[in-house]
């Protein structure tokens, strides 16, 4: 079963905004920290934190993100 069409912005957001954080939070807690027993879960908290930043922040930002990229980007011809 898939959600309806009207998601679409927000399960991107999700998806796209937990992604980056995994990947960014990651990198930097184990940078500071190295590959030690407290890593794993300074890395969780820290994910948490800044995915609970990241989300909304992707929500509200994207839709001017596309606008800008509109404006500078040009669209292809139709065929």
């Amino acid at each position: 079963m898939k959600l309806p069409a009207v998601t679409e912005p927000y399960v991107y957001g999700a998806l796209l905004s937990c992604v980056m954080c995994v990947i960014t939070t990651g990198i930097a807690t184990f940078l500071a920290l190295g590959f030690t027993i407290d890593a794993p879960a300074a890395w969780f908290t820290s994910w948490l934190a800044a995915w609970a930043v990241a989300f909304p922040t992707v929500l509200v930002v994207g839709p001017f993100v596309r606008r800008v990229t509109a404006q500078v980007v040009t669209q292809p011809r139709p065929q």
